[in-house]
């Protein structure tokens, strides 16, 4: 026997929930303020999603598997070299973090920043995340040591930090209005710390604009 349809358009509806715990931050959204941007009942919420904490877990993984959300990881798969990558992440963090079409910033970054203590699991489940990113990064350093694109000594844990670092200040200061043509210039003034590895030329690999 079929179910009741939900009476909503879910994809519409997650995507107002996207653009709201983006904009606010987990903390910073009540349920009441959800439901009315979702455009549903509080009753269609929990049936449909569960609580705010479930439908935050949704939003996280819809938000990592659109088009601002997995710019990293897609980088990482598709650019040949790993500076190339990077010079890349660079780049369109610099373009995807200013832009007006959405909530400046990172969502992962910046959206549990400050929780109430019966929140910390939605504080710990984005550090996890970001964390996860961290290690992302150091294998592929790693590779590039093995590969001989970077000295074979390179500190890939130190350079993984860095960059993890650097893209974390960038949605920061886009939060705080930093225009794209400022976040370039970091992109850029970041890639340095490349070549003080003793090898790749700024402009080899597609550099950062």
């Amino acid at each position: 026997m079929r179910g009741r349809p939900r009476g909503f358009d879910r994809d519409a509806a997650l995507g107002a929930a996207i653009e709201l715990f983006w904009r606010r931050g987990y903390e910073g959204t009540s349920v009441s303020e959800l439901t009315e941007a979702m455009g549903i009942r509080p009753g269609s919420l929990y049936a449909a999603f569960g609580d705010k904490r479930a439908l935050f877990a949704e939003v996280v993984d819809t938000y990592g598997r659109s088009p601002v959300g997995a710019f990293m990881a897609e980088a990482l798969a598709e650019e040949p070299t790993a500076f190339g990558a990077f010079a890349r992440i660079l780049r369109e963090a610099a373009d995807i973090y200013p832009d007006p079409a959405h909530p400046a910033g990172c969502l992962t970054i910046s959206a549990a920043t400050n929780v109430a203590v019966q929140d910390a699991e939605v504080e710990a489940f984005l550090r996890e995340l970001r964390n996860a990113n961290v290690k992302v990064f150091r294998e592929r350093l790693r590779v590039a040591c093995e590969g001989g694109e970077l000295p074979g000594d390179a500190d890939v844990n130190a350079l993984a930090g860095y960059f993890a670092a650097v893209i974390q200040g960038m949605s920061q200061r886009a939060r705080d209005g930093a225009t794209r043509e400022e976040l370039a210039q970091v992109a850029r003034m970041a890639m340095g710390a490349w070549s003080q590895c003793g090898l790749t030329d700024l402009e080899e690999g597609g550099g950062v604009r």
